[in-house]
């Protein structure tokens, strides 16, 4: 129920209030257990360690950076060599491969559904001697170090609810996403940027992508992503308003924290808590971000490794150099997002183009953490929402063809961190349509990549309307052949 406070017409009574208002005692003690067990604000230790103090077991990994690719790579084109598409080329994909499987509406209603072989050559490399399509020549070069999951599946097959499960665990809306729940978990090694960061590439068409992707969920706001900006302020609202000295906003700060700690005092409201924190750590930001964000005096060879694109704020390139700065700096996830993978036509151009901006800097990203010693205990994460299906959607001709969403197999890379490098796991049938061994779903992935970082999966939960929430939700299992 929500009733007005009655020294304050227009605020709506929670429960928190509702109890300190109208109990004594065993009603103070009550409510305290709520906010500690339920609400987990105020849960997290004093020296940012997260709610967990210390992980479950002695992790392999301290940070995370995820690059994922919206809209969903065609695997068969990229990383799952499949020379019988090629032999079959224009042939029906066979009844006994779809298996009365649903299609999408784009393609579903089609006449046809012809098979269609890669248009780009594969080619043997490293000494795991992985195939690896000709669009990705700088990946290529680093295939020792991955691992490669070729039978990954998912259970959406439209980007939203697809891409909403990569990120938070659910197809739902609402929930707490991967970096949240990192953030929640472990806390922060630096208490002067965010502990989960988010960088998108400038320009891109595609799909949309939603703020609730990196968001908090029910977790306290002060886990959400903060998201980094190709602009002269990185964050939006850091530096100071016309006419206002630094001295002078520390002292607005210090006594709109004041007002905030009467309001706290009157409500308990836990968000006035997390705005309290979010002001304090913008302050902080106003010389972290700055410094960390000048990508000009990285030396002249690690611009070269990245390509000069990285000098340009907002390129995929610039924003792998920069994920590498903030996790250099106690940054404990970060989150690159590159829009524009979702081929339904015209896909032997168009994932040219894609590759062609995202290949070097992939590559680099994983050589720079090497020479640095820092791959070890960093996981990097490469992949989209689901995959793309063998046969074309649209016209099928000599040069061209379209692929259609597919979540039953596709690929991911994962380096670094604790797992196995060198290694191509899962195998799908001869024309990338089913998973025909070792499967991995989403919540497995997940699973796999908490227990690198030294959370159980099982064990990282929240309380929530009545139920305790997970990232895994109820299943998930850690896929040790992974591991190295």
């Amino acid at each position: 129920m929500d009733f007005p406070a009655s020294n304050h017409p227009g605020l709506l009574c929670n429960r928190r209030t509702f109890f300190s208002r109208t109990s004594l005692g065993l009603g103070g003690a009550a409510l305290t257990s709520l906010l500690g067990q339920e609400h987990g604000h105020g849960a997290e230790t004093a020296d940012g360690r997260g709610i967990l103090g210390f992980p479950h077991a002695a992790p392999k990994a301290k940070r995370a950076i995820y690059l994922f690719m919206s809209g969903g790579p065609s695997q068969m084109d990229l990383w799952d060599y499949k020379p019988r598409l090629r032999i079959d080329n224009g042939k029906e994909l066979p009844d006994s491969i779809r298996q009365g499987q649903r299609l999408t509406g784009m393609s579903g209603n089609q006449a046809s559904l012809p098979l269609a072989g890669s248009a780009f050559n594969f080619a043997q490399h490293g000494q795991s001697q992985t195939w690896v399509s000709e669009l990705l020549p700088e990946t290529a070069k680093i295939v020792d170090d991955l691992c490669i999951i070729k039978s990954l599946h998912t259970e959406a097959i439209n980007h939203d609810p697809a891409i909403t499960f990569f990120m938070t665990g659910s197809q739902i809306a609402g929930r707490p996403s991967l970096g949240s729940w990192l953030s929640y978990g472990l806390g922060t090694e630096n208490e002067n940027l965010p502990a989960f960061s988010v960088l998108i590439t400038k320009g891109k068409g595609g799909q949309p992508l939603y703020a609730r992707l990196w968001g908090s969920g029910f977790l306290s706001a002060s886990h959400q992503g903060v998201k980094f900006l190709a602009n002269k302020d990185a964050v939006m609202f850091l530096q100071n308003p016309a006419g206002m000295t630094g001295t002078q906003r520390r002292k607005f700060l210090d006594r709109l924290e004041e007002l905030n700690r009467v309001e706290l005092a009157t409500t308990l409201d836990p968000e006035i808590s997390d705005r309290i924190a979010q002001y304090e750590m913008a302050y902080r930001m106003q010389t972290s971000v700055p410094e960390v964000s000048d990508l000009s005096t990285e030396p002249p060879h690690i611009i070269e490794m990245y390509g000069k694109e990285c000098l340009e704020p907002g390129t995929f390139a610039a924003n792998c150099l920069l994920a590498r700065r903030l996790i250099e700096r106690g940054v404990r996830f970060v989150q690159l997002f590159h829009q524009d993978w979702d081929h339904h036509g015209g896909l032997p151009g168009a994932i040219r183009g894609e590759c062609a901006q995202t290949d070097r800097a992939s590559a680099a990203l994983v050589k720079d953490l090497k020479q640095r010693g820092l791959l070890d205990d960093t996981l990097v994460l490469w992949g989209g929402e689901f995959g793309r299906t063998s046969y074309s959607q649209g016209k099928l001709t000599p040069t061209d063809y379209g692929r259609d969403h597919h979540p039953r197999c596709f690929t991911g890379w994962a380096c670094g961190g604790g797992f196995k490098p060198g290694t191509s796991f899962g195998e799908t049938d001869e024309y990338s349509y089913n998973i025909v061994q070792d499967p991995v779903h989403v919540h497995d992935w997940h699973a796999t990549i908490l227990h690198l970082l030294g959370i159980d999966h099982e064990q990282l939960t929240y309380k929530y309307q009545g139920r305790r929430f997970r990232l895994t939700d109820v299943h998930g299992r850690v896929m040790k052949p992974l591991l190295a």
